[in-house]
C-alpha cells in the first residue's frame, strides 16, 4: 500500500481530546468546553454526547444552562459501526450546525461497548478518529472527545492521543491508517465455505443457515454484494456463526484509498467505488488489504 502523508492546510476542524479518570476531572474539562460553545457567535447550542451517568452529572453542574445544551446519552448516538458514526456526525452537521458546520460537540465513544469489543473493531474506531481529521477538515466544527480512563484501556487511550492534534502525540492520519492495516489478518478457517460468486441469494441463504435472522441475513448479503461491486471478484469465502458472520472477497483490482467507504456519497445512489459506504454502515468492521493480485476485502457482520 502506498502511504500518502499529509500536511493539512490551516485547520478549521478543531479536534480535541480529554482523558479524565474521575467525575471531577470530566466536569473540569467539559464545563469550560460547553461554556465556550454557548458563547460562540453564529453557533447553535452545544451538544454533549456522553455516558448516561455523565449526562446527569452535566445537567446538575450546568444548572440553568442545562436547558441551552443538548444532552444525549452516547448509547443513543453510537449505535453501529465507526462509519455509522461518521454518517451520524455528517448528518447532524448538515441539519443542525451553524455556518460552515460551526458547533461544539462533546463526544464520548462507547469504548466499553462495541467500539472496544475486539482488536479489529477497536482498530476500526481508531481509524475513524484519525480519518476524522481529514473527513471533517472542511468544517468549522469544534469537537472534544472524552476517553474515560475508567472504561477505556490504557493502550486505547495512548492510541487515541495519536489521532488528536492537541494531544502532543498526533501523527499523520494516513500513516496511522497504514499502520493499522499492517497488522496481519488471521487466516480464514480451513472449513470456510467457498462460493462460486457472491450473489445476494447465495450469501443470504448461507447467513440464514448460520443463524442470522431474515432481516440480518438480508443486510449481510447486501453488504457483501455492495463490496463485490467495487471490482471483479476472483474468490469468495464465508465463515462464522451468528451474529459474527464473516466474508472475505478477493478483487482483481487494487484499491488502496484509506478513505474508501468513509466519505458520504453525494446522492442516495452511490456511484462506482462507493459501495463500501453501505458496507461500512452495516458491518462491525471492514478490512481492505492490497495484495499482489489485487485487494482482499474482509467484512464482519454483527
Amino acid at each position: 500500500m502506498t502511504v500518502r502523508t499529509t500536511t493539512p492546510p490551516r485547520r478549521a476542524f478543531d479536534h480535541r481530546m480529554t482523558a479524565p479518570g474521575t467525575d471531577e476531572a470530566f466536569l473540569a474539562a467539559a464545563l469550560p468546553f460547553l461554556a465556550e460553545g454557548l458563547a460562540a457567535a453564529d453557533e447553535p447550542p452545544p451538544v454533549a454526547i456522553v455516558a448516561p451517568a455523565k449526562v446527569d452529572a452535566l445537567r446538575d453542574a450546568l444548572g440553568s444552562d442545562a436547558e441551552a445544551v443538548t444532552l444525549v446519552p452516547h448509547t443513543d448516538w453510537y449505535t453501529g459501526s465507526a462509519a455509522n458514526a461518521v454518517a451520524r456526525a455528517a448528518g447532524h452537521l448538515a441539519t443542525h450546525a451553524g455556518p460552515d458546520g460551526r458547533v461544539h460537540l462533546l463526544m464520548e465513544p462507547v469504548w466499553n461497548g462495541r467500539a472496544g469489543r475486539s482488536p479489529r473493531e477497536s482498530a476500526e474506531w481508531l481509524r475513524y478518529e484519525a480519518l476524522a481529521n481529514l473527513l471533517f477538515a472542511h468544517t468549522s466544527t469544534t469537537a472534544l472527545c472524552v476517553y474515560d480512563t475508567r472504561t477505556t484501556a490504557p493502550d486505547l487511550v495512548a492510541a487515541a492521543r495519536r489521532t488528536h492534534p492537541d494531544s502532543g502525540a498526533y501523527e499523520d492520519p494516513l500513516r496511522l491508517a497504514a499502520e493499522l492495516d499492517a497488522v496481519p489478518l488471521p487466516r480464514p478457517p480451513a472449513d470456510a465455505r467457498h462460493l462460486p460468486a457472491p450473489t445476494t441469494d447465495a450469501v443470504r441463504s448461507w447467513a440464514a443457515g448460520q443463524g442470522l435472522g431474515a432481516a440480518d441475513a438480508e443486510l449481510f448479503a447486501q453488504a457483501v454484494t455492495e463490496a463485490a461491486s467495487l471490482a471483479p471478484v476472483t474468490s469468495t469465502l464465508l465463515w462464522g456463526e451468528a451474529p459474527a458472520c464473516v466474508c472475505e472477497l478477493r478483487l482483481s483490482d487494487r484499491l488502496d484509498d484509506p478513505l474508501a467507504g468513509f466519505v458520504p456519497p453525494p446522492s442516495v445512489t452511490p456511484s462506482p467505488g462507493q459501495g463500501l459506504w453501505f458496507t461500512r454502515q452495516v458491518c462491525s468492521y471492514v478490512d481492505l488489504r492490497p495484495t499482489r493480485e489485487g485487494t482482499a476485502v474482509r467484512l464482519q457482520y454483527g
